[in-house]
Order: structure tokens, then C-alpha cells, then sequence
């Protein structure tokens, strides 16, 4: 056991790149992960990892080192869960990154389902809009709105958020509602801004053309790196907005945000559940993803 700990150590550095980060999501001390992993090399009577006052690197001999690692650990993992059954309470940390969105509507008001069937479990929930490093931020699953291009990487689908085009009665008021993509430009319409990082290329205002879609940059003073301050920016009639259906129904249905051009709505966003390249899961993530596409089931198309 004691030997299958300082792998778990070990792996841990590696992936995150950082004794400190490393013992962070252990929940350890810093000392103790050093110690561990030179205990280790000296063990094994190589180093494992190159130092730096920036940055922890595998050595030449590390990255075999560690790819074998990950092996035995998937294999201790799929050992230690044989005889777990389904219903068993699940143990340990969890940590879990999604859209804040989502976390706030969706996940959150259902969590206190997850307690009563798992009173043991402890959930670290990160909700943001930024694009985190699974693997060097220590979190074992998360969902991703778009894409997924990287390959190491496992993405599973939960389904598409349908996207549509909206505005305040204010905002219409003053400008005008538009039909057509050219009231958008005659009309002088106003476009908020969303963008994950600020100084990056603007996305512009998307709509559908023959089997694609093209982008039209709109006019618009302001940007927003929250999809929430970004809905605000809307029901301000600060400008037009393009957003999930799912998120903004509520203020369509009471009449502080109007659907416009619903022929020419955005493309769908697809929702992924992603977690890191390795062959076995622990049963506290299978079961937690289980559980989650049940909540989630609902929210995507």
C-alpha cells in the first residue's frame, strides 16, 4: 500500500507539473510529496523529474517510468472497485468543473440528491467559463460547451444546447426588430460581446448559410467574459444577444427578453462530459457521471 501511495504521488506531480498543485488536491502536505517522490527515485535509482524554481518536467526516465505507473494504478483501480457494487456509498474527493451557468441552474439545486446517496462523498465544484487544464488542475471530470480538440482527452456526449438571437422590448423599441440579416446592418443594431479570454478575435454574430454558418461582426462597446454578466448585458438592452434557449426562457417567458430572427438562430453548442485519457475510472467518477447525466438529462436537446 505504502508503495501504491507514492505512485499515486508520483502521478499526481506529473500531471499537474507542481509539487504545491500536486499536494493541494491530495490534501497533503507540500513536504511530504517531495519527500515521497525522492524516496522514490531513490528507490528506483533514477530521477524521475527534472526541478526548476518555475516548473517540475519527467525526466527521459520518468515518462517510461509513469506510463507504466498508469497502468498498475488503472489496475489497482479496477482491483479495488471489483466487488463494489453500484448502490455503494461513494468515498473520497471529487472535483468537477462546469459552466457556471449550468452549475448554478441545473447542478447545484439537485446536489442535496447526490448527498443522501452518498453522505461520504466530498465535491469540490469549480464553476467557470474559462477553459480549464483537467489534467494539471487536478479535476476528474468536467463539462465542456463546443469542441473538444484535445487528444488526450475522452469526451462523452450529453446532448446540444439549441442557441437562439434575442433582445430587450427596449433595446426593439429603439432600434427596431429585424427579419433578415441586412436589418441588421440598415437597422444599426448593437451586438454585447462574449468572449472567454479579452483581446481575442471577436466571434461576431453567427447565422446559418446553405449547410454552414457564417459570422457577421456587428457593431458593440462592450464585452463580457461571463455568460451570466453577458444575459445581464441583454436584459439591459444594451444590445443583441446569442444564447442557449435553456438559460434564457425564463426571461422570455415573463416578457424581458424577446426572441428575434428565429429562422437564422445560431448553431447548437455540444456538451460533452470529458475526462482524462486513462483506461479505468474510479467508481466515485462512474457513478457520479451516472448520476449527473440523469440530472442533465433534460437540459440538453
Amino acid at each position: 500500500m505504502k508503495n501504491l501511495d507514492a505512485l499515486i504521488i508520483f502521478a499526481r506531480v506529473a500531471e499537474m507539473t507542481s509539487f504545491t498543485r500536486a499536494a493541494e488536491s491530495l490534501g497533503i502536505q507540500k513536504g511530504r510529496v517531495s519527500a515521497v517522490v525522492r524516496e522514490l527515485e531513490q528507490t528506483v535509482g533514477v530521477a524521475l523529474l527534472h526541478r526548476t524554481t518555475r516548473s517540475v518536467q519527467l525526466t527521459e526516465d520518468g515518462r517510461a517510468f509513469y506510463s507504466r505507473a498508469g497502468d498498475l494504478l488503472a489496475e489497482a483501480q479496477a482491483l479495488q472497485s471489483m466487488f463494489v457494487g453500484n448502490g455503494a456509498p461513494l468515498r473520497g474527493k471529487l472535483r468537477v468543473d462546469m459552466p457556471t451557468e449550468l452549475a448554478q441552474s441545473i447542478v447545484v439545486p439537485a446536489l442535496p440528491q447526490l448527498m443522501a446517496l452518498h453522505p461520504e462523498l466530498e465535491l469540490e465544484l469549480s464553476s467557470t467559463d474559462r477553459r480549464v487544464d483537467l489534467v494539471q488542475e487536478g479535476f476528474d471530470c468536467v463539462i465542456r460547451l463546443g469542441p473538444v480538440v484535445d487528444e488526450t482527452l475522452i469526451a462523452r456526449p450529453l446532448g446540444h444546447i439549441r442557441m437562439i438571437n434575442a433582445a430587450s422590448p427596449g433595446y426593439l423599441a429603439r432600434f427596431g426588430i429585424p427579419h433578415t440579416i441586412d436589418d441588421l446592418r440598415s437597422q444599426g443594431h448593437q451586438m454585447v460581446h462574449y468572449t472567454r479570454n479579452f483581446g481575442t478575435r471577436l466571434a461576431g454574430w453567427e447565422y446559418p448559410v446553405g449547410d454552414g454558418y457564417a459570422s457577421l461582426l456587428l457593431p458593440g462597446k462592450m464585452q463580457f467574459n461571463s455568460v451570466q454578466t453577458y444575459h445581464e448585458a441583454g436584459l439591459a438592452g444594451i444590445g443583441l444577444i446569442q444564447a442557449g434557449y435553456s438559460a434564457l426562457a425564463q426571461h422570455i417567458a415573463r416578457g424581458a427578453l424577446v426572441e428575434i430572427l428565429p429562422d437564422l438562430r445560431p448553431e447548437p453548442l455540444t456538451a460533452s462530459l470529458v475526462v482524462a485519457h486513462r483506461r479505468n475510472l474510479s467508481q466515485r467518477v462512474r457513478a457520479f457521471i451516472n448520476w449527473i447525466e440523469g440530472v442533465l438529462d433534460h437540459y440538453f436537446d
